[in-house]
C-alpha cells in the first residue's frame, strides 16, 4: 500500500526543503507550494491525504487556506508555525485544522504527528456513530445506538454530559478539538462558565477512563487550547 501524500505548503525554502527530505527518507509521497494560493490548487488538483501547512504565507493567512479547503474536504491539516501564541492555535484549529506543531519542531516529533493524522484516515469517519454504531479505542468500547460505554468489558457509569464528551472525542480521535468547538457542541455557547464546567466534566470523565496509574492515557490536555482522544493500542490480557 503506497503511504499518503501529503502536500506541504511552506514559503521559507530551508524549512520546506527539511520537511520535503524527511517525507522522501521515510518513504512518503509529497507534492509542495509556496503560497496560499498554490496550496488551494495543489489540494483541489492532487487531492492529499494530509496537508503539512505554514500560517506565515506571502500572499495570505494560512488560517484562510484552512477555510477555503474545509469547504469542499475533511483531509487532515497539520499547521507548522511559528506563531506560538494559544490565541492563534485556536483560531487554526477553530478553523478546521486538526493539529499544531509550533517551529522549531523536531524531525521524530513531526513524524509523529503524521502517523497520528494516518490513523485518522485509517479511522471511521468524522461521524463514527453514523459510520459505524460501535467505537473501540484500547479497551474502551462506546456503543453509541445503546447510548453506553464499556472500559474492559465492565460498563462506564457515565452522567449524560459525559457521555456527550465521550461521544464527540471518539468521533475526532486524534484531532485537537478547542474548548470553543466543544461547547458550542455540548452546551451550544461557550461562556466561561461553560469552559469552567468543561473541565470539570473533562476531570471526572478521565477518572473514570484512567481507573489506576497503569491505565493508558485516552484523553489528552492542551493547556489554554483544547483536548484531544489519543488512540490506544488494546493491553494484552493476563493468562
Amino acid at each position: 500500500m503506497n503511504k499518503p501524500l501529503i502536500l506541504v505548503v511552506e514559503d521559507d525554502k530551508p524549512v520546506r526543503n527539511l520537511i520535503t527530505t524527511t517525507l522522501k527518507t521515510n518513504d512518503y509521497r509529497y507534492v509542495f507550494a509556496e503560497n496560499g494560493s498554490n496550496a488551494v490548487m495543489e489540494a483541489a488538483s492532487h487531492n492529499p491525504d494530509i496537508v503539512l501547512l505554514d500560517l506565515g504565507l506571502p500572499d495570505m493567512d494560512g488560517v484562510d487556506v484552512i477555510k477555503k479547503i474545509r469547504t469542499w474536504s475533511t483531509m487532515p491539516i497539520i499547521v507548522i508555525s511559528a506563531r506560538s501564541e494559544d490565541e492563534e492555535k485556536i483560531d487554526a484549529l477553530d478553523a478546521g485544522a486538526d493539529d499544531y506543531l509550533t517551529k522549531p519542531f523536531s524531525v521524530g516529533e513531526l513524524l509523529a504527528r503524521i502517523r497520528v493524522a494516518q490513523r485518522r484516515i485509517q479511522a471511521p469517519g468524522n461521524d463514527a456513530s453514523a459510520q459505524n454504531p460501535v467505537f473501540t479505542n484500547g479497551d474502551l468500547k462506546i456503543d453509541f445506538a445503546a447510548g453506553c460505554a464499556f472500559m474492559g468489558g465492565e460498563e462506564l457509569h457515565l452522567t449524560p454530559i459525559e457521555f456527550k464528551l465521550l461521544c464527540l472525542l471518539a468521533n475526532n480521535a486524534g484531532r485537537v478539538l478547542t474548548h470553543t468547538f466543544i461547547t458550542q457542541k455540548i452546551w451550544g455557547s461557550s461562556w466561561d462558565n461553560d469552559i469552567a464546567s468543561l473541565r470539570v466534566f473533562m476531570a471526572t470523565l478521565r477518572k473514570k477512563l484512567e481507573t489506576g496509574s497503569d491505565s493508558p492515557q485516552y484523553i489528552q490536555t492542551h493547556i489554554g487550547v483544547g483536548y484531544r482522544m489519543l488512540r490506544v493500542e488494546p493491553r494484552e490480557k493476563e493468562i
